[in-house]
C-alpha cells in the first residue's frame, strides 16, 4: 500500500518523514492521504519562508542565507519566531549508524551542567538595531546630552591615546588647508596693496573691485577675515585704515560668488569693535572721521542682520543685548553711545520701539546733564536719535493728521522734554510724533 502512494514534488515523503513525526507525537496509524496533504502543506510553507528570507539576503548584499534572514521572514509572515541566541560557531554534524543502510545525522551539542546554568546570572535582553538623531553641535556649541562626550572626557581620551607628555605633544589642525600657489600670490598682493602707504587710490579701488566680483576666492575667506580683524586691532587710531578694512568686509559680503555664511561669527567682532569702540582715530583727526567709521559699521551690521538673521536665530538677540548695554551705560564715551544707537537702528524698527523708546527719557536726562559732552557731540547724538525715531515711520501708512496739544503733551511726557524739544524742531515732527504714539498704542 505504501508503494502506491506518490511522493511529493519535494524531498518531503508522506510515507517516511510525516509518519515519523506523527509517531514521535504519539499519533499511530496516520492515514496515507492525510500524510500526503500534510507534506504538500509543509512544502508550501517552507517555500514561502525561504522566498522571504532570500529577499532579506539579497537586500543585504549577501550570497549566503543566515538565521537572521529566517527570523526576519517569520516576522514578516506573522509566524512565531525562533527564540534563543544565534550561535557564532559553525554547526557540526555527526553521523550515527542505526542499521544497515540507515544513517542518522545530528548536531554535536556540548554537554552542559544544569547546576552551573541555574546559578548563572540572566543575560541582558538583546535590543534590536535602531537609529536615533541628536544634535552634535548647534552653532558651534556642543549640547550637554548623553549622546555627546563631555569636554573633559575628550581631552582625557586624547591624552591617553597619544601616550606622550604635554611637552612632547604637537598640536596639528584636523583639516589641512592647502592653498594653491596662485591664491597665495593673490593674497600677498592684496595685503601689500591694502597696507602700504605708497599704494595709490587706483590700485586700492582695483583690489576692492576684485574682492567684490572675482570668483574662486572662497578658500581665502578665513584669511581675509583674520587679516581684517588683525589690522583693526592694531590700527584703532588710524581712521582711514579702519574705513578701508570695513570696505574689504563690505566687498566680501556683497560678492555673489562667495558663500560667506559659515564665517559670519568671525565677521561680527570687527564690526562691533568699530561700532562701539571707546576711541577711534587719532587725536589730530576730526570727529567726522570716527563718526563715518561708525556709520559704515552700522550699515554693515544692517546688511548682515538682514541677510543672515533668519539663518542664525541668536544673531540679532546677541547683538542687540551688546548694543543696548553700551547704549545705557553712562560711563561709556559719546562715540560708543552713538555707535550703539546707530547699531540698534540698523537692526530694525522693532528694536527701537521695544528697547530704545522705553529708555530714551532717562538716557536723555543723563546726556544733557553731563558736563563733558560738547555741543557738537550732542548734535551728533540728536541726529542719531532722530534717525532712530524716523525708523518707526511707515511711509505707506503714514497720515498727515494734525497733532493736537494733548498728543504733544503725551509725547513730551513719554520721551522727556529734551527729546521732545529736539523732535519739535524738525520739519516732519508731526509724522514722527504720530508714529511713536501709534507704536505705543496711546489712546
Amino acid at each position: 500500500m505504501a508503494s502506491s502512494i506518490k511522493y511529493s514534488y519535494t524531498l518531503w515523503s508522506p510515507a517516511d518523514t510525516v509518519r515519523d513525526v506523527a509517531e514521535g507525537l504519539g499519533i499511530v496509524n496516520l492515514p496515507e492521504d492525510v500524510a500526503k496533504a500534510l507534506a504538500m502543506d509543509i512544502e508550501y510553507r517552507i517555500n514561502e519562508v525561504l522566498e522571504q528570507a532570500t529577499k532579506f539576503m539579497k537586500h543585504s548584499k549577501r550570497t549566503s542565507l543566515t538565521t537572521a534572514d529566517i527570523s526576519n521572514a517569520f516576522r514578516v509572515l506573522n509566524i512565531e519566531p525562533l527564540y534563543g541566541y544565534d550561535s557564532t560557531r559553525p554547526l557540526r554534524f555527526r553521523e550515527a549508524i542505526l542499521g544497515p543502510g540507515q544513517t542518522l545525522y545530528y548536531i554535536d551539542d556540548d554537554e552542559v551542567d544544569f547546576e552551573k546554568i541555574i546559578n548563572m546570572p540572566l543575560p541582558k535582553v538583546p535590543r534590536e538595531v535602531s537609529f536615533t538623531a541628536h544634535w552634535l553641535a548647534i552653532e558651534g556649541v556642543q549640547p550637554a546630552i548623553p549622546q555627546n562626550p563631555l569636554p573633559a572626557e575628550s581631552r582625557t581620551s586624547m591624552a591617553t591615546t597619544s601616550g606622550n607628555t604635554s611637552a612632547e605633544v604637537e598640536v596639528k589642525p584636523l583639516v589641512k588647508h592647502a592653498l594653491s600657489r596662485e591664491l597665495q600670490l593673490y593674497f600677498e598682493r592684496v595685503v601689500t596693496v591694502l597696507t602700504e602707504d605708497s599704494s595709490n587710490a587706483t590700485m586700492k579701488n582695483a583690489v576692492l573691485n576684485s574682492l567684490g566680483n572675482d570668483p574662486g576666492l572662497h578658500q581665502l575667506i578665513p584669511y581675509f577675515i583674520q587679516f581684517v580683524a588683525e589690522k583693526i586691532r592694531l590700527n584703532l587710531r588710524d581712521a582711514s585704515m579702519l574705513y578701508l578694512m570695513l570696505q574689504v568686509l563690505h566687498r566680501l559680503l556683497t560678492n555673489p560668488t562667495i558663500f560667506i555664511e559659515p564665517y559670519i561669527h568671525s565677521v561680527m567682532p570687527p564690526i562691533l569693535t568699530l561700532l562701539v569702540g571707546k576711541r577711534l582715530g587719532s587725536s589730530q583727526s576730526s570727529n567726522e572721521d570716527h563718526y563715518q567709521v561708525r556709520d559704515f559699521a552700522a550699515s554693515l551690521l544692517q546688511q548682515v542682520c538682514t541677510q543672515y538673521g533668519d539663518t542664525y536665530h541668536t544673531l540679532k538677540p546677541r547683538v542687540t543685548r551688546t548694543l543696548l548695554k553700551a547704549f545705557m551705560d553712562s560711563s561709556k564715551s559719546i562715540g560708543t553711545q552713538y555707535g550703539a544707537l546707530s547699531g540698534l537702528r540698523a537692526i530694525g524698527p522693532e528694536v527701537i520701539r521695544v528697547l530704545v523708546l522705553s529708555n530714551l527719557k532717562d538716557w536723555a536726562v543723563v546726556i544733557s546733564s553731563a558736563s563733558s559732552v560738547t555741543d557738537e557731540d550732542k548734535s551728533r547724538l540728536g541726529k542719531a536719535v532722530l534717525e532712530g525715531l524716523r525708523a518707526l515711520v511707515d511711509t505707506e501708512t503714514a497720515t498727515m493728521d494734525e497733532v493736537g496739544d494733548s498728543d504733544k503733551e503725551k509725547f513730551k511726557e513719554f520721551v522727556g522734554p529734551e527729546v521732545a524739544k529736539l523732535v519739535f524742531e524738525v520739519d516732519d515732527w508731526e509724522v514722527i510724533v504720530k508714529a511713536i504714539l501709534d507704536s505705543q498704542k496711546f489712546s
